[in-house]
């Protein structure tokens, strides 16, 4: 585990990821009237006076909106912004640029705070022409790209984390430097880029101090994760199974040490139970939800590759057991990713024997050529017929 940041050395948590968790819990079948979750999720509010977000969830949740409740905060957000505009006015006639700054990133970071997306970009505009200096623009982008990891806005995000990434190469700190690899490894998690998020978390997993966001052990869930489908055998147990700082924070976590472990020991019984429960873990995480799916059905494809790899065939029966299923569950499943081209091997039903039909490098390369042809081929006759007509 990195070393131990002070809490009040930790960046403020301004939005607060738990509550956009909450809020994603609260849009599910199984959790849209759990009592705790929305008294967590209200108590936030109330406490952050977040009036401009509570009409947002009242919207969006289809909760009945209490009204006194709105104006009280509203009334609160008014009188505090009126606090912030007039030191504003107070620093432009009286004090210096530094002053000034100061006093516009209040306004942002307040907006912020209550939940005010709209007013928050255009503050952080404001904001952001009058600060100089690479370290504190890169502050200001940074907490625009949680604004957009926070509300699930995917344009807002990319188009910080470019802005975030020109100024690094001009010039960022170490500090800095990671934090952007933490925020971009997020942002490639949530849009299903998978390798990309391997490599910006795990390049970060002995420096992290991204606590503003989500803490360690949820961080290094999602590095083994998304390692344990991208990486290379070879690469896995170096860089995850062998890593000091996640097997240690894997002390704390044993269903997911036994995920990782039995899938590269080759216990696949195991592996196919570990799967079940990480599926579930996955459906109810807010950036893996609309992924979840496509994981498990890619860690049970990387799995039955990493059993026929070992063998030129095998008996049904033999992977069935293997696998803690049924034949006729491996059956099924096997014709279905043969169909699909995922799976190189044949299944003979007479004799209920699994060959192995991998093909070499120079076959595949091949067999990619010819359909990478065939598809231009088609285009120039599709374009050929277009332009006789």
């Amino acid at each position: 585990m990195p070393g131990e940041i002070l809490e009040e050395d930790r960046m403020e948590k301004n939005p607060d990821f738990q509550m956009a968790q909450w809020k994603f819990l609260l849009q599910t079948e199984d959790f849209k009237n759990d009592k705790a979750t929305i008294t967590s999720l209200l108590e936030a509010i109330k406490s952050n006076d977040m009036a401009p977000y509570y009409d947002r969830i009242c919207t969006e949740l289809g909760w009945k909106k209490d009204d006194t409740l709105a104006k009280q905060m509203k009334v609160n957000n008014e009188k505090k912004l009126k606090e912030i505009e007039d030191k504003i006015a107070d620093a432009e006639q009286n004090l210096g640029s530094i002053e000034v700054r100061e006093a516009y990133f209040d306004k942002f970071n307040y907006l912020c705070r209550t939940g005010d997306k709209e007013g928050s970009e255009t503050a952080f505009r404001v904001c952001y022409e009058k600060t100089v200096g690479n370290g504190n623009r890169l502050d200001l982008i940074f907490q625009m790209i949680r604004i957009g990891l926070f509300f699930s806005d995917l344009d807002l995000t990319t188009r910080n984390l470019e802005k975030a990434r020109s100024l690094v190469e001009e010039g960022g700190d170490w500090d800095r430097r990671n934090r952007l690899k933490v925020y971009e490894g997020i942002y490639y998690m949530s849009i299903r880029e998978f390798t990309k998020a391997t490599t910006n978390l795990l390049d970060t997993v002995s420096t992290f101090t991204c606590y503003e966001i989500l803490d360690y052990e949820t961080f290094i869930t999602y590095v083994v994760l998304c390692g344990m489908l991208t990486l290379e055998r070879t690469k896995l147990r170096a860089k995850v199974v062998r890593s000091a700082e996640i097997l240690e924070e894997m002390h704390a976590m044993p269903s997911l040490k036994t995920f990782l472990m039995a899938l590269y020991e080759s216990r696949f019984a195991e592996f196919f139970g570990a799967l079940a429960e990480v599926e579930q873990k996955l459906k109810f995480d807010r950036y893996w939800n609309p992924h979840y799916n496509y994981y498990i059905r890619e860690m049970r494809i990387l799995a039955y590759n990493q059993l026929l790899e070992s063998y030129q065939s095998l008996t049904l029966d033999y992977m069935a057991s293997a696998f803690g299923v049924t034949p006729q569950f491996m059956d099924r499943e096997l014709s279905r990713y043969i169909a699909a081209g995922r799976l190189y091997c044949k299944i003979d039903k007479v004799n209920g024997i699994v060959e192995t039909t991998r093909p070499d490098n120079k076959n595949r390369q091949y067999q990619l050529f010819i359909k990478q042809g065939d598809q231009v081929l088609n285009k120039v006759q599709r374009l050929s017929r277009v332009i006789n007509v």
